[in-house]
């Protein structure tokens, strides 16, 4: 049976902070997204992740794309493409040494070519990682591939499984061409992805549903339909990504992530209102949720 999230579970899990940290011991999150007219997903989720209590945020993204973030999160690294998939991945490469965790897709463009590098380069290569947005897309697309690398991960040393962040509809493009299970039930379409590909799985629903390696399941408790709005996944992302960045598992990032996104919405939703509220609201509530579970 599913376990509900709650606040008590998610105070059990806030990562340490020393009083004598600096910002190298808090981690290092790079986010690789955006392209020219999906701005703003990148932006979302540098933002989030600047929150999140990670110490440096860095955002790989196409040249044309890094206006919007340069502008909205000054304390961001920004860094961007290079003109082919090549010397993405080795411009990719050098940012991944100092990085303690990956996010990858929101706002991505899913037919250029140097996506599918990168995404494939950091499924191998990034021992920390959360896949959304167009990413999740192109790992559906290239699954003959891809689905066997990540399932290759769980037992390399030093990696955590990636933690897979779908709304429905891109859930259903995973799951699509595979005969072993439907998604009639959502819950058990989850573990049963999350089993096979050795990967956490996050179906973002009213009620999202978060799957383990091992076929744990946990049902989120908090959020409301103000949550219901483009780049609310983006903003759920930079989360999950200053999370494992700051030395989380997979699964517990993945957990304190879903909770804490939701429960900030409903903080907003309680001062803005659910149908005004819009997703770069969401961060600005972090600090009263943080609180509300024990994290400050």
């Amino acid at each position: 049976m599913p376990e509900n999230i709650t606040s008590q579970l998610v105070s059990s899990l806030c990562p340490k902070r020393p009083a004598d940290g600096h910002k190298g011991t808090f981690g290092t999150a790079l986010i690789i997204a955006g392209s020219r007219y999906m701005s703003g997903a990148q932006t979302l989720a540098v933002m989030s992740a600047l929150r999140s209590g990670t110490g440096m945020v860095r955002v790989f993204a196409p040249d044309d794309s890094l206006m919007s973030t340069r502008i909205n999160c000054p304390c961001a690294l920004l860094s961007a493409w290079g003109d082919t998939a090549a010397s993405s991945i080795r411009q990719f490469d050098n940012y991944l040494k100092k990085a303690t965790a990956v996010g990858i897709g929101p706002g991505l463009d899913e037919d250029d070519p140097r996506s599918y590098a990168l995404l494939q380069h950091a499924i191998i290569n990034a021992p920390r990682l959360v896949i959304d947005a167009g990413a999740l897309n192109i790992l559906a697309r290239e699954r003959h591939v891809l689905y066997e690398l990540l399932s290759e991960r769980a037992d390399k040393e030093g990696f955590e499984p990636a933690v897979l962040t779908p709304h429905v509809g891109e859930f259903r493009r995973l799951i699509s061409r595979d005969e072993s299970y439907g998604d009639s039930d959502m819950t058990d379409s989850c573990m049963h992805f999350a089993l096979r590909n050795k990967c956490v799985t996050v179906v973002k629903t009213h009620k999202t549903i978060v799957s383990d390696i091992k076929g744990k399941c946990y049902i989120n408790t908090v959020g409301c339909d103000g949550l219901a709005k483009g780049g609310s996944g983006d903003v759920l992302t930079g989360l999950i990504a200053g999370f494992l960045a700051q030395g989380m598992k997979a699964d517990e990032a993945a957990i304190a992530g879903i909770y804490l996104h939701g429960l900030s919405g409903d903080l907003a939703s309680d001062d803005i209102g659910r149908r005004v509220m819009i997703p770069e609201d969401i961060p600005g509530y972090y600090d009263e949720a943080f609180a509300k579970t024990g994290w400050i």
